[in-house]
């Protein structure tokens, strides 16, 4: 049986507190290169973001009809190369890519050490690759709360509930580690952020459950049990009458080792 509330990667909500969305945290880290792959692009928010710091050539990898349809409506992205397929089996001539990016998305895809492999092919010598990861929320805030409560409502329901029963398990910080080496990706830093501005609980509450759960999939009456839970809860943790949401990403910007053999350069249209 499918968990009643999984982690939903695809969903951003929270921009950090300067007003920025995530997506401008990837396009800082790989500023002044010009050919740009995007793994897991869904609806072309980070390629947009690209084309608006100036990005010469822009493609797009994503297992979505849905989202690529998405994208393609963009007109910042008419150029752009976007396929329908998986990370693990990219489109592209070895060196094509400047900076290979990936917001949030490595984690659900089948075969991360092959995505990798994939990733360092198409990477130009000291090209960068960099991508975020969801990292566990903040302590003691309203994601942080939220998750807490689900996992005991689901917990005390049956055992094949729980919260992150569905789908792959996270890449950790220490899982990447291990696989980036080998393929010749060196870690230049990790980062952590914490996204998203105070609000009050109900409006919290809202953004958690879009991001976290499958409504679909609850029992009549289940939401709002959670719900009173929630807000009976949230004022210990709020101040001033509003509740941070703790949304955290991890950044790895790593970089391609130099090689010694030539690779061939990827001919635009």
């Amino acid at each position: 049986m499918q968990s009643a509330c999984t982690a939903c990667p695809a969903v951003h909500t929270n921009p950090l507190a300067d007003g920025r969305a995530s997506y401008h945290l990837l396009a800082e880290r790989v500023a002044g290169a010009q050919r740009f792959l995007d793994l897991g692009c869904g609806d072309g928010s980070l390629l947009a973001v690209l084309a608006d710091q100036g990005a010469r050539h822009l493609a797009g990898v994503d297992a979505s009809e849905t989202e690529l349809s998405r994208a393609h409506a963009r007109p910042e992205l008419a150029a752009a190369a976007l396929y329908l397929g998986r990370a693990e089996e990219l489109p592209f001539a070895d060196g094509s890519f400047d900076a290979v990016v990936s917001h949030l998305a490595l984690p659900q895809m089948t075969d991360v050490e092959q995505v990798l492999t994939e990733t360092a092919r198409v990477l130009v010598p000291h090209g960068r690759f960099v991508t975020s990861l969801a990292a566990r929320p903040e302590p003691a805030s309203g994601y942080d709360l939220f998750l807490t409560l689900a996992r005991q409502h689901f917990a005390a329901t049956g055992p094949d509930r729980t919260v992150l029963a569905a789908g792959p398990e996270p890449c950790t910080r220490e899982d990447l580690s291990d696989l980036l080496t080998p393929v010749g990706l060196e870690v230049v830093h990790w980062e952590q952020f914490t996204l998203g501005a105070p609000g009050p609980p109900e409006e919290i509450w809202q953004s958690a459950v879009e991001k976290y759960c499958d409504t679909s999939l609850l029992e009549a009456g289940e939401l709002t049990t959670l719900r009173h839970k929630f807000i009976a809860q949230a004022p210990r943790l709020a101040q001033a009458g509003k509740l941070a949401p703790g949304e955290r990403v991890t950044i790895a910007t790593t970089e391609r080792s130099a090689v010694t053999a030539p690779v061939a350069a990827y001919v635009w249209d």
